[in-house]
């Protein structure tokens, strides 16, 4: 799983100082600037990243979010009995921790991140993986390169396009083929990324779409995060050629009482945390 939407602890700040990495505000962020910050972001910040959470990720567990939904258990792509023989794309994969699970049930895994330096953590992890350093936005495959697709908090929360992301996605499916992807659930936007009390009222507009960005001192985007509502992400799956099979909202577990960034028990008790696309190719 590449969560880079856990890793601005400011996520949803309207503005605010944005610890080392810069000043926070909200503005308008397109395809190249939100690329180039993504990459850059992660290619500084994937060792710390790895080292505070790789115990709750595993090396080859696929866990959905925050929450700790694991596909094992939820089987969106299928019964892993299924797997077995299928090609599958994990896009923006980071360490390759989900791939490596689908690679256990049987499946022939690629591992996409446009980071280079999370790609080195998944070489670190083991070398049964196939790994692609490339954007999202362009696959570089072949048409009907894969039976199934997946991205647990990677690139389409940090795409200026995301109907585009999920064009690619379609073309590189074999017809039948399943993509299923979590992304911060949208009604979170409308409260400050805080895991206490503090993060229970609304302070903005579910409905202001304007890009989340760090920029340094010259105004250059370091990170970059797009929000879409609910209505809109099913229109930008409906857009790219699928049709939605099913939208799952996973409830935070007795179990799991880590906080992280603004996720909690108190608050994935009171309010969705992630929200999972799963989406059909015709």
């Amino acid at each position: 799983m590449n969560q880079e939407d856990y890793a601005s602890e400011d996520a949803y700040e309207a503005e605010g100082t944005a610890g080392d990495e810069g000043q926070a505000t909200r503005r308008d962020a397109g395809e190249t600037e939100s690329s180039r910050a993504s990459r850059g972001w992660w290619d500084r910040n994937a060792d710390e990243y790895q080292s505070e959470h790789g115990a709750f990720l595993g090396d080859d567990r696929f866990v959905w979010g925050p929450e700790g939904l694991d596909e094992a258990e939820a089987a969106l792509l299928g019964p892993a009995s299924s797997l077995a023989g299928k090609d599958v794309l994990e896009i923006g994969a980071g360490a390759a921790q989900c791939s490596r699970w689908l690679a256990a049930q049987g499946a022939r895994p690629v591992a996409l991140d446009l980071s280079h330096r999370q790609l080195q953590h998944a070489l670190r992890l083991g070398d049964e993986v196939a790994l692609v350093e490339a954007d999202a936005g362009r696959l570089p495959f072949r048409d009907g390169s894969f039976d199934l697709a997946c991205s647990a908090y990677g690139a389409v929360p940090f795409v200026a396009d995301p109907v585009n992301v999920m064009r690619e996605v379609h073309r590189v499916l074999r017809p039948g083929g399943r993509w299923v992807f979590s992304v911060t659930h949208p009604v979170r936007w409308a409260f400050p990324d805080e895991p206490g009390p503090e993060g229970l009222s609304v302070a903005a507009s579910y409905f202001d779409r304007t890009p989340y960005v760090e920029q340094d001192e010259e105004g250059r985007a370091v990170y970059v995060e797009h929000h879409r509502t609910l209505g809109d992400r099913v229109r930008d799956v409906v857009a790219g050629g699928f049709r939605l099979v099913d939208l799952v909202e996973p409830q935070w577990p007795e179990w799991n009482s880590q906080e992280w960034g603004g996720w909690s028990p108190l608050r994935g008790n009171l309010i969705p945390g992630t929200a999972i696309f799963v989406c059909e190719r015709g």
